[in-house]
């Protein structure tokens, strides 16, 4: 059984810093991309960034320049590193991996908050 755990999540004012993580276990991972994505009140889940294996990065407009998503494949962990955090960001982040199987797991969620 595949399980994804996060950490990372907080509260944080207005242009700071948040590092989220997420290691993927369960048996032999072939993984095809690990991603994140948010849920903001109100609002629909949204991809904010994505990790291929084979590829680039990709992130969500009203992220770029400010989020990097990495990976450490031999950890099967991805990371989320956001900086100028803003009240928009404001939102569960959820951590997703698809297989090659086309399965695709999610995260618990990690709450973020950016308030003052």
């Amino acid at each position: 059984q595949v399980q994804l755990v996060e950490s990372g999540g907080g509260l944080v004012q207005p242009g700071g810093s948040l590092r989220l993580s997420c290691a993927a276990s369960g048996g032999t991972l072939i993984i095809t991309t690990m991603d994140w994505y948010r849920q903001g009140p109100m609002k629909e889940r949204e991809l904010v960034a994505s990790a291929p294996t084979v590829g680039g990065t990709n992130y969500a407009d009203s992220v770029k320049g400010r989020f990097t998503v990495s990976r450490d494949n031999a950890k099967n962990t991805v990371y989320l590193q956001m900086t100028d955090l803003k009240p928009e960001d404001t939102a569960v982040y959820y951590c997703s991996i698809r297989m090659l199987s086309g399965n695709r797991f999610w995260g618990q969620g990690t709450q973020v908050t950016v308030s003052s």
